[in-house]
């Protein structure tokens, strides 16, 4: 079998017959294409994708589907489904047939991608592919300063609403131990050829948890925009959309102004790694000439590891000049759009792991895109429903607060996109003389680990459940607290339309799964 420990050559892929039928006849020795493909689906990524002596990653998934796990994670990530997981072996046979060809599929897979998400409603809109979310950040930094890294900064949101790598992405560093390319690196280092200042970050809560005003958040924004740009700099603006409370920062309004001000100046990047974002709202962020980050890996449903860059018109037509060989231990000349001549600077490689990561994902979205935009928000606000009230009624917890999305502002009625369908929420258990006290991050780590495992209290078994990862969100008598995150995706809606009362069935596995987590935490003391 081929070694997965470094990337495959894509001319190996294009091999004569004779050379095919020597690599089917050696995986054909252990007839086990699923163990070739879940092992191929570990590979590409940084060190976050590489599993560990439980076969698990960094985030606590294997390459294979768990269907005793019921998920509610998505803000997190996924285990790969049944779906996904058939889709990657089907892809990973093909691939190896007389027929197969790596960049025939890459290219369709460019084109599929770019439909689902409402990319290919702006014409002259090209994709790029990235390994993971954080990848996209680094390049979408590096075609916005536009070879003069010295001269740009961006502006975020905290580290702890996106990303722990985001801001060393952004600032041209090595944000891993190892890059998609496989090379071993030193993080925090500064990739070869660039120099870029750190982003400056803007905080959307108060240390206790609770919202800053978005008058107050824009305000910062704008702040930060304009100092860098006044001191003859270049800035890109981050707006996140949504983050991993559900939050939208900047406001659209103050983005769109911003740009309209600064002109060529400022670049814009829409966060949208949830890719909690309809087609059309994601199209007018395209129409706006801003640049869009999405991963295949969130709401929809894929496994980890999954990125693309979308680049509009004019910002793509721009970037065609920049050179990439800073980014040659990140990228490879297949994941960016035919023809593009710098990306001739990086490796004639293929990455069978992003590849095959894309392929599951595609199989869930395309189900997703089955049902009707009605169904989809109906299923949703129900859910939405049916949580938000329980989190409000029940002591053991308390809900972190989330602002209403503002959608609508693209010139597209509110959609499924509208619904809140991330829902963090703190956790509460009963000291010694019967207060009641909230859980402090260590704490609601622990949760977080029991709630996978199958054995409960005094050994009895239980239904096992994923959770979003918990996020630290202020403080508690000078402890860090952390919050959970019970959220919705696109699997929840196509893989309850099973049942014979989908919405129905949702709601129940959720409040199971909260009922899970108020039993625990009364097990903590």
């Amino acid at each position: 079998m081929m070694s997965a420990a470094q990337p495959v050559n894509s001319k190996r892929l294009a091999h004569p017959l004779a050379q095919r039928a020597r690599v089917l006849a050696r995986l054909s020795l252990n007839r086990d294409f699923e163990a070739a493909a879940a092992r191929m689906l570990t590979q590409g990524g940084d060190n976050r994708i590489v599993l560990n002596t439980q076969g698990s990653n960094a985030y606590g998934f294997g390459p294979r589907p768990d269907p005793a796990l019921l998920q509610f994670g998505s803000s997190t990530g996924s285990v790969i489904s049944p779906l996904g997981f058939q889709a990657a072996v089907t892809l990973f046979r093909h691939l190896y047939g007389p027929a197969g060809s790596y960049h025939l599929e890459v290219e369709r897979q460019r084109r599929e991608v770019s439909q689902l998400c409402g990319a290919a409603d702006v014409p002259g809109t090209e994709l790029v592919f990235a390994a993971s979310g954080t990848d996209v950040h680094l390049f979408a930094a590096h075609l916005a300063a536009r070879g003069q890294p010295e001269r740009l900064q961006a502006v975020m949101v905290e580290a702890g609403e996106t990303g722990s790598g985001v801001p060393e992405a952004l600032a041209a560093l090595h944000f891993a131990t190892q890059t998609s390319q496989g090379q071993s690196v030193q993080r925090g280092e500064s990739l070869a050829l660039l120099s870029m200042q750190a982003p400056l970050c803007v905080k959307l809560r108060h240390e206790d948890g609770s919202l800053r005003s978005q008058a107050e958040v824009d305000a910062e924004f704008a702040e930060h925009v304009a100092r860098q740009v006044q001191a003859d700099g270049r800035c890109l603006l981050v707006m996140t959309d949504v983050s991993k409370t559900g939050l939208l920062a900047p406001s659209l309004a103050c983005a769109t102004q911003l740009r309209a001000h600064y002109g060529e100046r400022l670049s814009v990047l829409v966060d949208a790694c949830q890719c909690r974002l309809s087609p059309g709202n994601l199209s007018g962020y395209l129409a706006q000439e801003f640049m869009v980050a999405i991963t295949g890996s969130k709401f929809v449903g894929g496994p980890a590891f999954c990125g693309a860059l979308l680049l509009p018109p004019g910002v793509a037509q721009r970037s065609q000049s920049v050179p990439l060989s800073a980014l040659v231990d990140y990228s490879a000349r297949s994941d960016w759009p035919p023809g593009w001549l710098p990306a001739k600077a990086l490796a004639e490689s293929a990455n069978l792991g992003l590849l095959l990561r894309w392929e599951a994902a595609l199989a869930e979205w395309r189900r997703f895109k089955a049902l009707p935009d009605q169904v989809v928000h109906d299923f949703l606000q129900s859910w939405q429903q049916a949580v938000s009230q329980r989190i409000a009624s029940d002591a053991s917890f308390a809900a972190l607060p989330v602002a209403a999305l503002q959608r609508g502002q693209l010139g597209q009625a509110p959609g499924w996109d509208s619904v809140q369908s991330i829902f963090p929420f703190y956790v509460f258990k009963r000291s010694a003389d019967g207060e009641r006290q909230v859980l402090s991050l260590p704490e609601i780590t622990l949760l977080y680990q029991q709630l996978r495992g199958a054995q409960g209290i005094l050994g009895v078994m239980r239904p096992r459940f994923q959770l979003g990862q918990p996020v630290h969100c202020g403080q508690d008598a000078g402890l860090p607290m952390g919050a959970l995150r019970l959220c919705s995706g696109a699997r929840l809606v196509t893989e309850s339309m099973a049942a014979r009362q989908p919405v129905a069935s949702a709601i129940e596995q959720a409040m199971q799964a909260l009922d899970q987590v108020a039993l625990l935490s009364q097990a903590l003391r």
